[in-house]
């Protein structure tokens, strides 16, 4: 596929290396010269240098030949712009970053598909979701839902208090089935490891777990760590993704909100009537201790810097907030976030990958997720009559090794994957894979 990113930022960049690693032929555009280079000594990429909201530098890019054009520069007019020019010019697909809710309501996205703009997307609003989504699964650091809710996805570490730990995985005999979960996935010692068969959970291992919706409260109670109610919490950083946790919770939670800069804390106090805005460095302990961080149930920091909210996230954990999550921007420090304690890393470019990279996929894909902690991408594929993935047992179906079906719904039924189970067309079926075989796992069911 031939994509055309517009903006050599974090994002833009992210995007580039990961997309080219996956075979697409692609070029990249940012009037900064210096940040193309950098591009181009990490990834196999085509750069173009120039305004990507300018007729020629977009002719240049060959946008009319481009199957998908992907606008994430610093100023969201200039996406709108690009993305909206793109189309024009003959770009098959063409989507652009917001920054602005108001633009995803469905009267509005209706107008920005009738300029020419396939689809929108605010990386904020989904990390924001996110976040609220796991306060109310507070025992595991991920959690998302597939088919509307029939089937679920928990990651959590294994405390050794949990019963799994030396216990053998399930999914791998000939009479297994029915199952209400299945573990897909492992990080252990920063290695993603796909289960085989005889393999065992191991203490300290974040476990991936495909549960049916009536399982979800068996699997908390798997990870040895009890779910709390959250009742007090403190966000550091008000940012987009703070002022949208703090205005979607404050009704039912009471919310801390600190931020540094006096200006911006007195705007958050009038925008947010039920949450209490605090003036304050959240690098100062004594300050952060005055402020009662000891007594929170929940400590989330979105600032936007990495080193902070680690080192912010790191105080919360001492004192004993039993929920922590943490905005890392920065892709190498996840690993030593997770590796200290905090509970849930949120970062935004995983977040956009999520949301880009199905429009780069031949097969009908539903859902894609890129993991936080792991390799690993989960997908949610509606299954076509005829497809290979309906002629055999899913034993027999040559699934690459780093491969494993979690789970099935079919129609009003939810089955956890097994290896002598049948695929069936239109079923919707949940997939684990490593991302070098995602490709391959999609042929399966086109």
């Amino acid at each position: 596929m031939k994509i055309v990113i517009a903006g050599a930022g974090e994002m833009g960049s992210h995007l580039a290396r990961m997309l080219s690693g996956n075979g697409h032929d692609i070029t990249i555009i940012d009037a900064d010269a210096k940040l193309l280079s950098e591009i181009g000594s990490l990834a196999d990429v085509i750069s173009v240098e120039g305004d990507s909201t300018t007729f020629a530098v977009l002719r240049k890019a060959a946008v009319r030949k481009c199957d998908l054009f992907i606008a994430v520069n610093h100023e969201e007019n200039d996406n709108i712009v690009a993305a909206m020019m793109a189309k024009k010019l003959g770009a098959r697909k063409s989507i652009a970053r917001i920054d602005n809710n108001e633009y995803l309501e469905p009267n509005n996205k209706e107008m920005f598909i009738d300029m020419g703009i396939d689809y929108l997307f605010y990386p904020e609003q989904v990390a924001a979701g996110e976040v609220i989504n796991l306060l109310g699964h507070t025992s595991t650091s991920e959690y998302v839902d597939f088919s509307s809710g029939k089937l679920s996805l928990a990651v959590f570490r294994l405390e050794p208090a949990s019963p799994l730990v030396g216990q053998p995985l399930a999914g791998f005999g000939e009479e297994e089935a029915p199952l209400s979960y299945r573990t897909v996935a492992i990080t252990r010692g920063g290695q993603t490891i796909i289960p085989q068969r005889d393999e065992r959970y191991m203490e300290d291992d974040l476990i991936y777990i495909i549960a049916r919706q009536d399982a979800v409260h068996e699997v908390m109670a798997l990870s040895g760590r009890n779910n709390i109610e959250v009742r007090n919490m403190m966000i550091l950083g008000g940012s987009r993704i703070g002022i949208r946790i703090a205005s979607e919770m404050q009704k039912e939670v009471n919310i801390k909100l600190v931020d540094y800069n006096a200006e911006k804390a007195y705007r958050l106090a009038e925008m947010l009537d039920r949450t209490l805005i605090i003036n304050e460095d959240g690098r100062n302990t004594e300050a952060m201790l005055e402020e009662g961080l000891s007594n929170m149930d929940a400590f989330v920091a979105v600032t936007g810097r990495s080193e902070t909210n680690i080192l912010a996230a790191m105080l919360a954990k001492r004192m004993g907030v039993k929920k922590v999550i943490a905005e890392v921007e920065n892709l190498n420090y996840i690993n030593l976030a997770e590796s200290i304690g905090i509970d849930t890393i949120i970062n935004k470019k995983l977040i956009t990958a999520s949301n880009i990279f199905r429009f780069t996929m031949s097969t009908d894909v539903q859902a894609i997720k890129c993991l936080t902690g792991s390799d690993a991408e989960v997908l949610e594929f509606i299954v076509k009559p005829n497809s290979p993935a309906t002629k055999a047992r899913i034993r027999d179906l040559g699934l690459p090794d780093d491969t494993i079906i979690g789970g099935i719904v079919r129609g009003d039924k939810v089955f956890i994957a097994v290896d002598n189970m049948e695929i069936a067309p239109y079923d919707r079926v949940v997939v684990f894979s490593m991302p070098g075989s995602v490709t391959k796992v999609g042929r399966y069911f086109n």
